[in-house]
């Protein structure tokens, strides 16, 4: 069987000070000599990823980080790497011989600022002498403490077994499954998309026609321009069209108020990442000002085109709508940005996310909500600056209207 895409793998880090025994647990939890390992500390000096298969979790990807103690110019420069490659991880290790110090509270620290579980393995049992001292000093940060010799392989199946306990488990939120039933009409308002590779549709298209399938409901698939002349040949109203957000005031201004209507990137906006933090984060845009720095942020790399969403059209409507000058900024690719790169934003407009995992999204809102900047998806932000946002949100019950007001000036008539 062939190994799974790198998405659908657990990460785990494997952080600490130098010489803690960081590449000697990896070989141990692997029984290979998979790291490089040395009396000399600092032997590993940039964020390693190697994937393997980890008894009883499965394909991981581990994650070897330098030593977070590393001195010098040089030393400060891994350290930041090491900091930066922990975001990517399911699951934290963090490998000490000593009590607690400013260098793991600051990993402590880390680890629960972007939500990740971590065990505290304290390592070289066989040679430490104060072992019940140390425990009790990271017991106070959590209860997963454990006590191994990855030189003599003691403790390595207790650790697997914790990994496999702690690691949590991936929770699967359909993109439109649940919010349909059997038999339900549901039509597909599909432009077509010039981002698409040629002859095919854009992945949450693609998602969205298989799961009203899988749920035994009935697809109908038409373009924006067609959509009346569809509506017009139905024997009944469709129990929802999801549309395009680019095409939604067409939409809304062909189906009758009492359809359900919502968009493919609010959709995607639940299915990848947390839509009430990004449907609640567009009260920003009132708040811009002058200025102001805002950071248009994709998940992929990608040529852009001449009419391209994230870099042409939604500058565009935001500055029209505002009617100020605002300084875009544009940031693609998998790695989220360092602090100092995006600490001056008043907000972060992000693509769908349609070649993240759940997980990658998340770890992204997450960070900017810990970094204090409002976050919204490409979707969201164009429904409200159409002024259609409530109606796209309707159909979704755990988002209240209670929780956006002022979007009450843009509401459609």
């Amino acid at each position: 069987m062939a190994t799974p895409m790198k998405g659908y793998r657990k990460y785990i880090a494997i952080a600490g000070r130098r010489n803690a025994g960081k590449s000697t647990l990896i070989n141990a939890l692997f029984d290979q000599e998979i790291a490089i390992t040395s009396d000399i500390p600092g032997t590993t000096t940039d964020p390693v990823f190697k994937t393997m298969e980890l008894q009883p979790i499965g394909p991981v990807t581990i994650i070897d980080t330098p030593g977070i103690d590393d001195e010098g110019k040089i030393g400060e420069f891994r350290v930041k790497k090491a900091y930066k490659a922990l975001y990517k991880a399911d699951i934290g290790l963090i490998v000490t011989n000593d009590k607690v110090s400013k260098y793991e509270k600051k990993l402590i620290e880390i680890f629960k600022d972007l939500k990740i579980p971590f065990i505290v393995v304290i390592n070289k049992k066989d040679i430490i002498k104060n072992i019940i001292e140390i425990e009790n000093s990271y017991k106070q940060y959590t209860k997963n403490v454990i006590s191994i010799s990855a030189l003599k392989k003691e403790g390595i199946e207790d650790l697997k077994e914790l990994i496999a306990k702690v690691l949590p488990k991936e929770e699967e939120i359909p993109l439109i499954a649940d919010l349909i039933e059997p038999g339900q009409l549901i039509v597909l308002v599909v432009p077509i998309d010039l981002g698409a590779p040629k002859g095919r549709l854009i992945m949450p298209q693609v998602t969205a026609i298989r799961e009203i399938l899988d749920r035994e409901a009935i697809a109908i698939v038409t373009k924006e321009r067609e959509l009346k002349h569809t509506l017009e040949n139905l024997q009944r109203k469709p129990d929802l069209v999801v549309t395009d957000s680019q095409s939604v005031m067409k939409v809304v201004s062909d189906i009758d108020s009492d359809i359900p209507l919502t968009t493919f990137s609010i959709l995607e906006a639940r299915h990848k990442g947390d839509l009430e933090i990004l449907s609640k984060s567009v009260e920003a845009i009132e708040k811009l000002k002058d200025g102001d720095t805002v950071i248009i942020m994709e998940g992929c790399s990608h040529r852009p085109l001449t009419e391209d969403i994230g870099r042409v059209k939604i500058p565009r409507w935001l500055t029209n709508h505002l009617g100020i000058n605002i300084n875009f900024e544009f940031i693609a690719g998998t790695e989220f940005p360092e602090y100092e790169k995006v600490k001056n934003a008043k907000l972060i407009i992000h693509c769908g996310g349609c070649t993240l995992t759940r997980k990658a999204m998340l770890r992204r809102i997450n960070i900017a909500t810990m970094y204090n900047i409002p976050i919204v998806n490409y979707g969201v932000l164009i429904s409200y600056l159409h002024g259609a946002i409530d109606r796209a949100l309707e159909i979704f019950p755990e988002i209240s209207r209670n929780k956006h007001k002022g979007y009450e000036s843009l509401l459609l008539d």
